[in-house]
């Protein structure tokens, strides 16, 4: 989803923060580029020397594309959690930042796993990397939950409650990912496709 409004009880700190957040998403996605830009292909003197280059980037692309279609959920929690907040506290602003510390490691982890993905260390600092920013984003979602009254008042207790429960899927399916992953490395994020059942699931709807 896209935010089509700001709230109209949004206070000018909740529209800066979300504003400057949708603003580092936007620079962490596009700096992911970067890794297949700065690819040297060495000599290239035919077309299949060119197709066999470019098929050689495969792991490239797929770690490319996996990150930036997370970054872009992540941007829509982002974005659903403020269509409720209204006003954010300094605890607020400080958990959201620790968020954004996670998301501009992103590029840099990403290449690191296709670079040295022979290696544990390598396979499992991106799925650490999404895990540490998944996990902020749904503490600062249970943060305003705790100061619901203040910071999201047109939002029901038990709505509130229930996103928070259906937030936990997320966070339950990234700590799989890092634990599989020495074994079969970004393939572990494919566990994502069942977000959506086992978030129902903890909503209970």
């Amino acid at each position: 989803m896209i935010r089509g409004k700001v709230h109209p009880e949004a206070t000018v700190g909740a529209t800066r923060l979300a504003a400057f957040t949708d603003g580092v998403f936007a620079i962490a996605a596009t700096l992911l580029v970067l890794d297949l830009t700065t690819h040297a292909f060495g000599t290239i003197q035919s077309n299949d020397e060119m197709w066999g280059a470019l098929a050689a980037m495969g792991p490239q692309f797929f770690n490319f594309a996996l990150s930036f279609l997370l970054l872009c959920l992540l941007w829509m929690t982002h974005v659903e959690q403020f269509e409720w907040i209204v006003r954010v506290d300094g605890v607020m602003i400080w958990l959201n930042n620790i968020r954004l510390l996670f998301i501009v490691v992103v590029p840099f982890a990403t290449g690191l796993t296709t670079e040295y993905s022979t290696y544990t260390a390598g396979r499992v600092l991106m799925p650490i990397t999404f895990f540490l920013a998944i996990l902020t984003s749904w503490l600062q979602w249970s943060w305003a939950v705790r100061r619901r009254a203040d910071l999201m008042p047109d939002l029901p207790e038990g709505d509130a409650r229930a996103y928070g429960r259906g937030a936990l899927s997320a966070v339950i399916i990234s700590v799989v990912v890092v634990i599989v992953s020495p074994w079969i490395g970004s393939a572990a994020f494919l566990l994502f496709v069942f977000d959506g059942l086992l978030t129902r699931l903890l909503r209970g709807r």
